[in-house]
C-alpha cells in the first residue's frame, strides 16, 4: 500500500497493476441460485417483481454503547434522521471502493428514469455484457444474450448479486454514442458530474463497476452519495431487498440473492451494498431503521468479507446505544448464489 499525500488530502492507492475481485468456480458459472430457462408460451413484458424482505425482529437494551472499534480503514457513521455525523474514521482519505460504485450508477439511471413508468423501458442483453464480466472475473447476474429485461430489473441484477453485466447494459442504455464503448464512457461522465453536483470532492469514477484500482471515493464522500441515492423510493426497496425471482420477456427465470447479509441479521438493517477487489478490500454501505430514525453509514477496507457485516453493527449499536453486534448471527447465501 502506498499513501499519496496532498495538502489536505489523503490518498490510499495498493501497489501493483490491475486488481480484481475473484469468484468461486460456482459464482463464474452462474452468480445467481438459479436461471431457468424460458417457457414456449411465455411471452410479453417481462414480469413485476418478486421480492422478499423479511426484517428480524428489533430489540433495544438499555445499555451504553461503546465507541466502536472496527477493522475497517475508513468509515462513517451519520444520522439520517437529525441530518449528523455520529462518528468516523480516516473520513477524508481516499480509496478504492469496489462495486459499492453502483450505488452511484443506480443513482445517476433514477436521476434520469425517476421511480415510475420509465422504469419498465425494455433492453436487450448483449453478449459484450458477459464478456466483460468473463474478461474482469466480475460478479455477475448471468444474463443471457438476447433476452429481454426491464430496467428495473437490471437495477435488481445490479444491486442485489452486484452483477456488472447489468451494471454495463445500464450505462450502455443511458449513455450517449455509436458504440458500446463511447456509451459507457459517456455514463461514467454522467456520474463524475453527479459526484461533482453533491460536492463529492475527493471521488473519481473510472468505471461504472468499480473494478479499478482508479476509481476512488472516501467515507465522506460515500455518505453524500447515500443520502441522495435513499430519496428514490424505488432505491430503498432495491436496497432492502434479499431475493428477488425474474423473468424475462421469453420466460427466462432469474433468482438472485442480495450479498449484504447484514439485511436479515441485524434488527432494523434496510441496506445498501456490498463491494469487495483486492485494491478495495470487502467493503459495506449500510442502513438501518430503528425507533423513528434512520441511521447510515459505510465501512471501507475492512479485514474480511465478514467483518466487514460486524464493523457495521458495532458502529449501528454506537448509534442506537445497543448492543446487539455480538450476538448477531449473519444470513447465510445458498450455494451457488453470487458473492461480493
Amino acid at each position: 500500500m502506498r499513501t499519496i499525500d496532498k495538502p489536505g488530502k489523503n490518498f490510499a492507492l495498493p501497489l501493483g497493476g490491475r486488481r480484481f475481485r475473484k469468484l468461486g468456480a460456482t459464482a463464474l458459472a452462474s452468480g445467481v441460485l438459479a436461471v431457468a430457462a424460458p417457457t414456449a408460451s411465455a411471452a410479453g413484458a417481462a414480469t413485476v417483481p418478486s421480492v422478499t424482505t423479511p426484517t428480524p425482529s428489533v430489540t433495544a437494551p438499555s445499555v451504553t454503547a461503546a465507541t466502536p472499534t472496527v477493522s475497517a480503514r475508513g468509515a462513517f457513521l451519520y444520522d439520517n434522521t437529525a441530518k449528523k455525523s455520529l462518528w468516523s474514521k480516516a473520513a477524508d482519505t481516499k480509496r478504492p471502493m469496489a462495486s459499492t460504485t453502483k450505488v452511484m450508477t443506480a443513482t445517476v439511471v433514477l436521476g434520469i428514469t425517476g421511480n415510475g413508468t420509465k422504469l419498465n423501458r425494455l433492453v436487450t442483453i448483449k453478449q459484450d455484457y458477459r464478456n466483460y464480466v468473463a474478461s474482469k472475473g466480475a460478479s455477475t447476474a448471468d444474463l443471457r444474450a438476447g433476452d429481454k429485461v426491464t430496467v428495473r430489473q437490471l437495477l435488481y441484477a445490479m444491486m442485489l448479486p452486484s452483477g456488472s453485466d447489468a451494471a454495463m447494459a445500464l450505462s450502455d442504455t443511458y449513455g450517449t454514442g455509436s458504440t458500446v464503448s463511447a456509451r459507457t464512457k459517456s455514463f461514467i461522465a454522467k456520474m463524475n458530474t453527479k459526484a461533482a453536483s453533491l460536492g463529492m470532492t475527493n471521488t473519481k469514477y473510472t468505471t461504472f463497476d468499480g473494478i479499478s484500482s482508479y476509481t476512488y471515493t472516501t467515507p465522506r464522500d460515500t455518505i453524500k452519495l447515500t443520502k441522495i441515492a435513499l430519496t428514490h423510493s424505488a432505491f430503498r426497496t432495491l436496497a432492502k431487498t434479499q431475493k428477488t425471482v425474474q423473468r424475462a420477456t421469453n420466460g427466462r427465470t432469474y433468482t438472485w440473492y442480495n450479498t449484504n447479509k447484514l439485511l436479515g441479521s441485524y434488527a432494523g438493517a434496510n441496506g445498501i451494498k456490498t463491494g469487495t477487489t483486492t485494491a478495495a478490500g470487502p467493503c459495506l454501505i449500510f442502513s438501518a431503521y430503528r425507533n423513528g430514525r434512520t441511521v447510515i453509514g459505510v465501512v471501507l477496507y475492512s479485514s474480511s468479507t465478514t467483518a466487514r457485516f460486524t464493523d457495521a453493527a458495532r458502529m449501528l449499536d454506537y448509534a442506537f446505544n445497543t448492543n446487539t453486534a455480538t450476538s448477531m448471527k449473519l444470513r447465510t447465501l445458498p450455494s451457488g448464489a453470487s458473492r461480493d
